[in-house]
C-alpha cells in the first residue's frame, strides 16, 4: 500500500541567539512595519502566553487524525508545531492528547488555523494553543486520508515553511525566515524602547506630532 503522507526532512533549529532576542518582542509591535507573515486576527491563543520557537509544519485533510501524530513524532525541543487545515472545515484535530503528546516531545506550542478540542483541558495544561475557536467534531486516527509534513504551508493567510521563527503572543501569530525574523526583532525593539520614552509625553497630554518634532 502506497504512503498517504508526503513526509520531508525536520529543517534546522533557529538559533538560541534569536530565540533570546525575540523574548521581549511584541508582535502588535511588528505590525507597525511588517505586512506578510501574519496569520489571520481570528487565530487565538486559548489563554494568554507566548511561544517562540521552529515551526515544523503540518498540512492536515479533514478528519485525519493520523498525519498529525506522525508530526509529532518528529518534534525536538523547541519546535513549534504550525498547522493547515486545507479543508477549511470545523473539524478540531488538536485536542488534549494531541498536546500531551507534543508537550512529551519538548515542544512549544501548536497553532492551528482550525478549531481545537477539549479546551478545559488544553488550558489546565498551560501548554500554549493557538486556533479558531472550539469544536466537538474531531479527527481520528483511524481516517487515514493524507497530508503533508514539513512542506511549506499556508497557515491563517500567512506562508510558513519548515524552520521558519514563530513568535506569537496574546495580539497573533508572526512567522518569517530566520535570519529576516532577526533584522525584525531589532527593528521592533528599538521602537518598543522609543515608544516607552515618549508614552510620558503622550500621559502629560501632548500630542503625538508635536512629539515627532522633538525626536525628529
Amino acid at each position: 500500500m502506497t504512503e498517504p503522507y508526503r513526509i520531508r526532512k525536520q529543517p534546522k533549529a533557529i538559533p538560541e541567539t534569536l530565540r533570546t532576542l525575540l523574548e521581549g518582542v511584541e508582535t502588535a509591535t511588528i505590525g507597525h512595519f511588517e505586512y506578510l507573515g501574519f496569520a489571520a486576527a481570528d487565530i487565538v491563543p486559548v489563554f494568554p502566553t507566548k511561544a517562540i520557537g521552529t515551526a515544523v509544519t503540518v498540512a492536515a485533510p479533514g478528519r485525519d487524525g493520523a498525519v498529525i501524530y506522525k508530526a509529532i513524532d518528529l518534534l525536538r525541543p523547541g519546535d513549534v508545531l504550525v498547522i493547515s487545515r486545507v479543508d477549511r472545515d470545523d473539524i478540531a484535530c488538536v485536542g488534549g492528547g494531541v498536546v500531551a503528546a507534543a508537550r512529551a516531545r519538548g515542544a512549544l506550542a501548536i497553532i492551528v488555523d482550525g478549531p481545537c478540542t477539549d479546551i478545559e483541558e488544553i488550558r489546565a495544561s498551560q501548554f500554549p494553543v493557538w486556533c479558531r475557536g472550539v469544536s466537538s467534531k474531531t479527527t481520528s486516527r483511524g481516517h487515514q486520508i493524507g497530508g503533508a509534513i514539513n512542506a511549506p504551508i499556508a497557515c491563517g493567510g500567512a506562508a510558513v515553511l519548515p524552520g521558519y521563527a514563530v513568535v506569537a503572543d496574546t495580539e497573533g501569530v508572526f512567522v518569517a525566515e530566520p535570519s529576516d525574523m532577526r533584522r525584525i526583532a531589532e527593528i521592533a525593539l528599538k521602537r518598543q524602547q522609543r515608544s516607552l520614552e515618549l508614552r510620558p509625553y503622550l500621559e502629560a497630554g501632548h500630542s503625538i506630532f508635536e512629539l515627532d518634532r522633538i525626536v525628529s
